[in-house]
């Protein structure tokens, strides 16, 4: 089983869409980050998370041949915008794609892509089905069971999903606060994902200062920084943080 982080960068990716690099060094290809999303690749599914607007190129990149679930952390742009991309998943399985999404999301996407879940004509049919996320959904590996569990946190004025596989990895994108009642899920995992925007404070995500506390206190074996901006350089950044602590990178893959 693997966690592929397709994308690590903040909402306009790095560079930006103006080519504007900030601190990151152009000539060093773990700064070039598209926008967050990830994989879980087990034996019997591809499974991913959110839907961003680069999700064509980080399909492509990854030989991504099938699509069987996707879950959806919050109904921003940068989680949401490469929905469209899915359609040749449909095509191929002649199936809806089951999606999952929380009340916020849901409406957000029902509202924006109602094309994609109503069938509006027989040239046009709906390709993907919109579920309530769960608290828990389940998986298989080799005929192992495995569990994703959904925790909702705070991303600035909108909610958020983070997911937990397994009980081994946790992936926090988007947040602002975890709630103290969840502490205890992401408390000595193996492998913990966690927002880092930037050095200064932000009102809708962890900055670097705060995403360092929040991995001192839950123990992480090895802690990933993500969603990272062009104000955060790669070589710079790894120069700073602890040892167990590293800087996303696009295609960065964990085996489980």
């Amino acid at each position: 089983m693997k966690f592929i982080i397709l994308g690590c960068g903040s909402s306009m990716g790095v560079p930006r869409p103006d080519g504007f690099f900030g601190n990151c060094d152009p000539n060093y290809k773990k700064n070039y980050r598209t926008r967050c999303s990830a994989l879980i690749k087990t034996t019997d599914e591809n499974i991913l998370i959110d839907t961003s607007p680069d999700l064509r190129q980080q399909l492509l990149k990854h030989k991504i041949k099938k699509i069987n679930k996707v879950l959806y952390s919050h109904m921003h742009g940068d989680q949401t915008h490469g929905i469209n991309d899915l359609r040749s998943f449909y095509i191929n399985s002649k199936k809806q794609i089951d999606v999952y999404a929380d009340k916020y999301t849901s409406k957000y996407l029902n509202s924006t892509f109602s094309y994609i879940f109503k069938s509006y004509s027989k040239e046009y049919p709906a390709t993907l089905k919109l579920n309530k996320l769960p608290k828990k959904i389940f998986t298989k590996n080799n005929d192992k069971k495995i569990g994703i569990q959904s925790i909702m946190v705070e991303h600035g004025k909108v909610k958020s999903n983070c997911f937990i596989i397994n009980k081994k990895l946790a992936y926090i994108s988007d947040v602002s606060k975890i709630y103290r009642k969840d502490y205890k899920y992401f408390e000595n995992l193996q492998y913990l994902i966690v927002d880092c925007l930037w050095y200064n404070f932000h009102p809708s995500h962890f900055n670097l200062d705060t995403s360092l506390d929040i991995i001192k206190k839950f123990k992480p074996k090895k802690a990933i920084l993500t969603n990272l901006s062009p104000v955060l350089d790669y070589k710079a950044l790894k120069k700073i943080i602890p040892k167990n602590v590293i800087p996303a990178h696009d295609g960065l893959t964990i085996n489980l």
